[in-house]
C-alpha cells in the first residue's frame, strides 16, 4: 500500500499526468485515483497531444471542481510561507499564493484578525473533509511534532520567522524550529527570508541551534570552492598570501584570514594550487 501511495495523484502537489482527451474546454488528464481532471485551455499549448505527460498542480477552482494548472504556486501543501492578504470576507482572509483562486485562512486559523495588505507566516494543508487547500497562521501546531534527527554540520534550508531576545527564530526543513544567535548574524535578516543554514547542535531540550555559516570540514570545503571560483575568474591567479592583511582577504573573499589559510592548505594538499611569492596560482 505504501508503495502505491507514492504514485497516487495528490491535490496540492505537482503531478505528472498523461493527456486522455483534448476538447473545446481544454485537455482532460488522467488523474488516476482522482478521475479525469481538466487542464483549461489557457494552459494548453498547441504542441500538446493525447498521450503526452505534463507536470501540473492540482487544486479546487472557485466552483470546488478539481482543476489542473501549469502555473506553480508560491507554496504547496505541508509547507510554510509568508503570504500577503489580498482580501478579507465573512469567511476569512484570502492570501496571494500565485494562482487565480486565492488561498483561504479561515477565521478559526488566524492568531489575530488579518488585514488586507499585511503579510503573515502560514502553514498550508489539505482539509480532509472538504478536500480544499487552506492555510493556518497557528503554525506552532504543525512544528516540532517529531524529534529532530540532524547531525552537527548538516546543511539545511531555513525560513526566517522573526527576531527573539537571543537572535532569530527559523523553520528548519519545513519541520522544526531553530535559533540563530545574534552574535553570529553578519548581515540583516528579515521575516520570510529563505536561507541556507547548518546545524550547530541539538540541545538536551531538543531545541536546535543553527549557524548561517558552514562548520568544520564543510566550512573548509565551501571556502576552498570559493577560492577556486575566484581564481578561475581572474585568469587562474589570486594576489593573496598568508602574509596578506586580514582586511584585504575579507574584502576580496568575504572570509576570515584563518578560514583563508585553512582553505589554501586543503587546496595545496590536493595539488590544485601553487603558492607563489606574490599570490596563489591555479594548476590547470
Amino acid at each position: 500500500m505504501a508503495t502505491y501511495l507514492l504514485f497516487m495523484t495528490q491535490i496540492g502537489k505537482i503531478n505528472r499526468l498523461p493527456v486522455l482527451e483534448i476538447s473545446q474546454f481544454g485537455a482532460f488528464l488522467d488523474g488516476d485515483n482522482l478521475g479525469q481532471i481538466l487542464l483549461p485551455n489557457r494552459y494548453v499549448s498547441r504542441e500538446l497531444k493525447i498521450g503526452d505527460k505534463i507536470n501540473v498542480f492540482i487544486y479546487l477552482d472557485s466552483d470546488d471542481r478539481l482543476v489542473a494548472t501549469t502555473e506553480r504556486p508560491k507554496v504547496m501543501i505541508n509547507q510554510f510561507a509568508w503570504l500577503r492578504v489580498v482580501s478579507v470576507t465573512n469567511v476569512g482572509a484570502f492570501l496571494d499564493w500565485g494562482l487565480p483562486k486565492d488561498l483561504l485562512v479561515p477565521f478559526r486559523e488566524q492568531k489575530q484578525k488579518m488585514q488586507e495588505g499585511k503579510s503573515h507566516l502560514v502553514y498550508v494543508y489539505l482539509d480532509d473533509a472538504t478536500k480544499r487547500i487552506v492555510a493556518s497562521a497557528k503554525i506552532e501546531k504543525f512544528l516540532d511534532n517529531v524529534s529532530p534527527n540532524y547531525k552537527p554540520g548538516e546543511k539545511v534550508e531555513l525560513l526566517i520567522v522573526g527576531p527573539t531576545d537571543l537572535g532569530y527564530k527559523a523553520i528548519i526543513n519545513q519541520a522544526h524550529t531553530g535559533l540563530i544567535y545574534s552574535n553570529e548574524i553578519k548581515s540583516p535578516l528579515k521575516e520570510g527570508q529563505k536561507a541556507t543554514g547548518y546545524i550547530k547542535r541539538i540541545r538536551d531540550d531538543e531545541k536546535t541551534d543553527i549557524s548561517l555559516e558552514p562548520l568544520g570540514l564543510n566550512a573548509i570545503e565551501d571556502n576552498s570552492q570559493k577560492l577556486l571560483t575566484e581564481m578561475a575568474q581572474n585568469n587562474g591567479f589570486l594576489p593573496l598570501t598568508d602574509t596578506s592583511a586580514a582586511e584585504e582577504i575579507k574584502l576580496t573573499l568575504g572570509m576570515s584570514k584563518k578560514a583563508f589559510k585553512k582553505a589554501v592548505g586543503m587546496l595545496y594538499k590536493k595539488r590544485k594550487i601553487i603558492m607563489e611569492e606574490d599570490g596563489l596560482r591555479l594548476i590547470r
